[in-house]
């Protein structure tokens, strides 16, 4: 059973933090720049989700040169796009006075981005489960760009809500030096994922049939699609990203990802309620809090909670490993920990997620 997400607007537009206007005009600034260069507002999709009913359809809007088809520049743009390494993702320039076309099997809708250039939006269709194609277009650019979308089978009743830094893919995050490092340097072909967890997932959605697989993370859109080409090239099951805009908000200079996360969860947990969600994090950061308040505050939508340790050093320098027993007793939910994807397989068969 699934529920149509719920359409708020506030009433008053909320006054913009100082940081935010700074930000804007500077973005103002570089996007006439970038425009009288010859770049045109293109679409960078990423994997939308949904019910039979609705889609939330997921993507940003940025300046880009767009090569001519078939010429050397466009090879040499698309071989440097499959090797990007982070620092160039965040220099591009976000739009937010475009009009989006989507297009879903024949019905066309209109968005516009948010000041970041994110589109998140949720649209009506009438679409089967299973697996489908969204078009979107720009009025500046030639080019249709598309993505999946994975609508949920009504029938379900597990659904995957996966962490990413640290439980999918090394990242020692929050440490600042090499949190920058990882984020802003480092190619995507070195990164390192977590032994056992590619393996995990594909079994879990392998064992429960139509599975929706969501990787929750605080990390900033514009390094989706490495986490996208991550992903796939050490076969993680396919699913969306939920992630952060980067930058500050209309009322603080940083955004919180812990409420981000925390948001997420709620507004997954209203628009599946008939789902019951394995949560899937480690214990360096906030995951074990977050799942533990949201297993108390939802405990129909949660079928478990698996927490990858993370070693000796690796807890110290994330910032400690939280004290998170109180969470198995307060929750009716079983929780497991291991520090790989084999050891939290193991238990998460003796629970009986897992054949």
């Amino acid at each position: 059973m699934t529920a149509t997400p719920d359409k708020r607007s506030a009433a008053v537009e909320p006054i913009m933090h100082r940081a935010a206007r700074i930000e804007d005009a500077f973005h103002e600034f570089r996007a006439r720049r970038a425009r009288r260069r010859g770049y045109l507002a293109t679409v960078v999709p990423y994997t939308g989700y949904g019910a039979p009913s609705w889609v939330r359809i997921l993507g940003r809007v940025v300046l880009a040169r767009e090569p001519r088809p078939g010429s050397r520049a466009e090879r040499k743009h698309r071989k440097r796009e499959e090797s990007i390494r982070g620092w160039r993702s965040f220099v591009s320039v976000p739009v937010s006075d475009v009009t989006v076309t989507i297009e879903i099997e024949g019905d066309r809708h209109t968005v516009e981005p948010d000041r970041g250039g994110v589109i998140d939006t949720v649209v009506p269709v009438q679409l089967a489960p299973g697996w489908h194609t969204v078009r979107m277009s720009t009025p500046e650019s030639d080019r249709v760009f598309e993505a999946p979308i994975f609508i949920v089978d009504p029938k379900a009743t597990f659904g995957i809500i996966s962490d990413v830094d640290d439980t999918v893919m090394v990242t020692a995050l929050p440490r600042p030096l090499l949190a920058a490092w990882n984020t802003f340097v480092l190619d995507e072909h070195a990164r390192v994922p977590t032994p056992g967890m590619a393996v995990l997932l594909e079994r879990l959605a392998g064992t429960h049939p139509g599975t929706p697989v969501i990787y929750l993370s605080t990390g900033a859109w514009n390094v989706a699609p490495t986490l996208r080409r991550f992903l796939s090239r050490n076969l993680f099951p396919s699913g969306p990203l939920l992630l952060t805009d980067w930058g500050p908000t209309h009322d603080r200079i940083f955004r919180s990802g812990r409420e981000h996360k925390r948001t997420s969860l709620d507004r997954l947990s209203s628009e599946f309620p008939g789902l019951k969600w394995l949560l899937i994090g480690d214990d360096g950061q906030h995951d074990e809090q977050l799942y533990g308040e949201f297993s108390i505050a939802h405990p129909g939508n949660v079928a478990g909670v698996a927490i990858r340790q993370l070693s000796g050093g690796e807890a110290v320098l994330a910032g400690g490993r939280s004290k998170a027993d109180k969470h198995s007793e307060l929750s009716g939910a079983p929780w497991v920990y291991a520090p790989d994807g084999a050891g939290l397989s193991e238990q998460l068969r003796a629970h009986g997620l897992l054949p």
